[in-house]
């Protein structure tokens, strides 16, 4: 009788092998899915303020007069060091009619002139660290339009 009980048991090994591997891999695949979607709440919470952030240094830094914003997006990623994030972006920026230190460039229309070369497209790595509210130019590197 013992040994019909150890070959029943034997046969049951190979299921529960499958099935633990199966528990295994489901926990792995949820983990990376919350992982992700952690990464795009991250991502919708930290971005637009960091986005904000490249586009007034870029206007505090340039030479020119008058003020760029936002024209769209390019590129993004988020990359986690530490305690620290770090946001890689490519963005077009169009020159505005405003001046740069007036109060509501968001509204402020783009210059839309064929002849000159109104837009410039810039590569910003920004650190940041969110419990502080801080916020690091790292790189910025600019190609087109005005300087």
């Amino acid at each position: 009788e013992m040994g019909l009980l150890q070959s029943r048991a034997l046969s049951w090994a190979p299921l529960l092998l499958l099935f633990s591997f199966q528990l295994l891999v489901t926990y792995a695949w949820r983990f990376q899915e919350e992982e992700e979607w952690n990464d795009q709440k991250q991502i919708a919470v930290y971005l637009p303020p960091t986005l904000e952030f490249a586009v007034y240094t870029f206007n505090q830094q340039s030479k020119d007069w008058y003020a760029y914003k936002l024209v769209r997006v390019l590129d993004s990623w988020k990359e986690q060091v530490g305690d620290h994030m770090t946001f890689s972006m490519n963005l077009q920026l169009g020159r505005t009619m405003c001046g740069k230190f007036e109060d509501d460039i968001d509204n402020c229309p783009f210059q839309e002139s064929p002849e000159l070369n109104n837009t410039r497209t810039c590569f910003f790595t920004i650190g940041i660290e969110p419990w502080r509210t801080r916020f690091d130019l790292w790189n910025k590197t600019c190609s087109g339009g005005h300087s």
